[in-house]
């Protein structure tokens, strides 16, 4: 089978990992993938933003099956391009992908099919958002309506903060995403990220897993896309997770389907979870980063097939075959990130890093230059390992840091501490 898979980041780089341990994989295409990518796969200079070319360039290479990485393709209407041409795609159409690129969108659906979720506010105008945080006070949480690349989120500690969160967002600082704003009551408890492959009928739950946000030790400091993360997330018992799903998950998904926008693909389910209790954070419409890359390297080559059933409608057949394992994913950042940062510097020890089933660093930033890796982005890298415990997994991840030689980055120690 000849895959295409969208995106070049290390959510991406450890999808196409996942599928070249499956021996259905025969030819594999990265677009536009990285440097790190380009040492396993095939890399396309490819605009994935553009449906029609990337369905054209599907016909010229042959590819039997597409999968979507990031949330803009699907936003742009990519799989229902590729659906049209009668190519087999992971990922839901623009409709469905509605649940991720507007905020306010899932706060309607929820309403509708009565899942638990923040209160909330949706503002076309400053200066009612802005009456309504004074008249709900702080901590509170302001988002942009729309995609953000998993930054257009403050969580305001003081009534202050949100104000100048919503003067921040109508004046433009996230563009057209902040053009809406949703304000939501500041939810208490623990998050974690609960992943589901749904074909429009079935749902099948694939894992959980814990991300770590803010960029300082102690979960401090400003949000990111995401600094670590571990997987499975304890806070997600068995009674936890059938809530999740008989609450939130199964309820969206009939409502999805009654308006005639089935959902098929991932669905990242963000919860916050008290007293056993989940309410829905947010949902996004692909494999959360750095998520994905603790929950492929425990699935292997499975993903692929699971991937396969859930675009084909298959998936009442499928069961997940789960080792007793756990993963870690340390997520090495450029000094600077999530501000300013700079780019090009070299990074050394990569060739020293063993790669096998338990240890993977995946690359999220990386170009080539010189002969050398050098970072191109915020997030860089992703040392990845798993291990029989999470402190096992924890020890091999920060084994795999501590081989990397590379001044100008920095990561987390403290990955995993709540659960550890």
């Amino acid at each position: 089978m000849n895959i295409l898979i969208l995106g070049g980041g290390g959510r991406e780089h450890s999808i196409a990992w996942a599928a070249l341990q499956n021996p259905k994989c025969d030819r594999l295409i990265v677009a536009p993938g990285n440097a790190g990518i380009a040492q396993i796969a095939e890399c396309a200079a490819l605009d994935i933003l553009d449906g029609g070319a990337v369905a054209e360039f599907c016909g010229a290479e042959a590819v039997d099956f597409v999968i979507v990485g990031p949330e803009a393709p699907l936003a742009a209407g990519v799989a229902d391009r590729l659906r049209e041409a009668g190519i087999n795609v992971f990922g839901p159409s623009q409709a469905a992908a509605l649940l991720e690129a507007s905020k306010s969108f899932t706060k309607e659906i929820c309403d509708a099919a009565g899942a638990p979720t923040a209160a909330y506010g949706h503002f076309t105008d400053p200066q009612a958002a802005r009456a309504h945080v004074q008249a709900q006070g702080a901590p509170i949480v302001v988002k942009a309506d729309g995609l953000a690349a998993g930054k257009g989120v403050i969580v305001a500690e003081t009534e202050a903060e949100a104000l100048a969160a919503v003067d921040e967002m109508f004046g433009g600082a996230f563009g057209d995403a902040g053009a809406e704003v949703v304000i939501e009551e500041f939810m208490t408890g623990e998050e974690a990220s609960f992943f589901v492959l749904c074909d429009g009928e079935t749902a099948l739950p694939i894992g959980t897993a814990q991300d770590h946000k803010r960029v300082g030790e102690g979960d401090t400091g400003p949000n990111t896309g995401g600094m670590g993360a571990y997987s499975p997330a304890p806070v997600m018992t068995g009674a936890v997770t059938q809530r999740a799903l008989d609450e939130i998950v199964r309820p969206v998904l009939a409502e999805m389907a009654r308006r005639g926008t089935p959902y098929s693909g991932v669905l990242f389910v963000g919860l916050m979870i008290e007293a056993g209790a989940p309410r829905l954070v947010e949902f996004n419409v692909r494999f959360g980063d750095p998520e994905c890359q603790a929950l492929m390297v425990r699935l292997g080559g499975q993903a692929l097939d699971l991937m396969q059933a859930t675009a084909e409608g298959r998936l009442a057949d499928c069961t997940v075959n789960w080792a007793a394992d756990h993963a870690m994913t340390v997520v090495m950042a450029a000094r600077g990130y999530p501000g300013d940062y700079d780019k090009g510097s070299v990074i050394g020890g990569l060739e020293d890093c063993p790669e096998d089933s338990f240890h993977q660093v995946f690359h999220a930033g990386t170009a080539r230059a010189g002969g050398q890796f050098v970072a191109s982005g915020g997030r860089v890298l992703a040392a990845t390992a798993r291990g029989a415990s999470l402190r096992e997994a924890a020890e091999r991840a920060y084994a795999l840091v501590d081989r990397i030689d590379w001044p100008e980055g920095f990561c987390r120690r403290d990955i995993g501490w709540r659960a550890l």
